[in-house]
């Protein structure tokens, strides 16, 4: 078996006396979209601030194509290949489509001490990314964030992640308040994301749109992982319900097997 993109081992949080994850463990393997479900409070969450290098971990590893790694911070994860999408899609509104999505990583121009932006450069790429995550109708580069749909924010918001060649892009309720439409395209984007040679993590509360795109889904609870080889093309909707609202180990073999 080829070494996973990612694996999280014996994984360990704790918040005092409050342990918000317990020995979980968790991977990722290159080019495969992973559904991360479970009910409020079941670790989903946390998990993902740890890999995201949001918050340290209390115990355990983490390992990037067999290699250790400690991500003490978000930059430490984005340098890593990961980057985390998340509801609100962490995009300033005031700055425009190509400034957003280059922010933090402008491209310049002319002697590096002027520091001089390249803004016809970020205009050109931010046009392109805007074709190839789907976007078909003619936004301008320079049209503020603000100014855009839900839907619209969350294709930025991949573009980005796309665009910087990131290994691993976790998705955290990419769908929540969004329309129908817009949530078909946010949907369409993972796909992309996956032919385009990276791998997804997508937690959703709502299962219909997870069975639409996983490859596999995990299953937390209590801040363990309860199950981790559900493959959507074999279980139901139903199914996965039950494993995420409580089941014995025997019956959750039976219910995903």
């Amino acid at each position: 078996m080829a070494e996973p993109l990612i694996r999280m081992v014996n994984i360990r949080k704790s918040y005092g006396r409050v342990q918000a994850l317990v020995d979980a463990n968790f991977h990722v393997a290159e080019r495969e979209i992973v559904g991360l479900l479970g009910d409020n409070g079941a670790g989903k969450s946390t998990l993902i601030k740890v890999l995201s290098g949001a918050v340290p971990l209390t115990s355990g590893e983490i390992y990037i194509r067999g290699k250790r790694v400690e991500l003490k911070s978000t930059g430490d994860a984005i340098k890593h290949g990961i980057e985390t999408i998340y509801q609100d899609s962490a995009l300033v509104t005031q700055l425009s489509i190509a400034r957003n999505l280059f922010l933090g990583r402008e491209p310049l121009k002319g002697p590096r001490f002027l520091n001089r932006m390249d803004h016809e450069t970020m205009n050109s790429v931010a046009a392109e990314l805007l074709r190839e995550v789907g976007i078909t109708k003619n936004i301008p580069p320079t049209t503020p964030i603000g100014s855009l749909s839900g839907g619209e924010r969350q294709a930025v918001a991949i573009a980005r992640a796309m665009h910087f060649d990131s290994d691993l892009i976790i998705l955290d309720e990419p769908t929540n308040n969004l329309g129908v439409a817009e949530t078909q395209g946010v949907l369409s984007f993972v796909r992309n994301a996956r032919d385009s040679g990276h791998s997804c993590i997508f937690i959703a509360h709502n299962i219909h749109h997870v069975f639409q795109v996983v490859d596999r889904i995990v299953v937390m609870r209590r801040g363990k992982v309860v199950a981790d080889d559900i493959d959507p093309k074999k279980s139901t909707v139903e199914a996965v319900e039950r494993v995420i609202t409580g089941m014995s180990e025997h019956e959750i073999k039976a219910a995903v097997s």
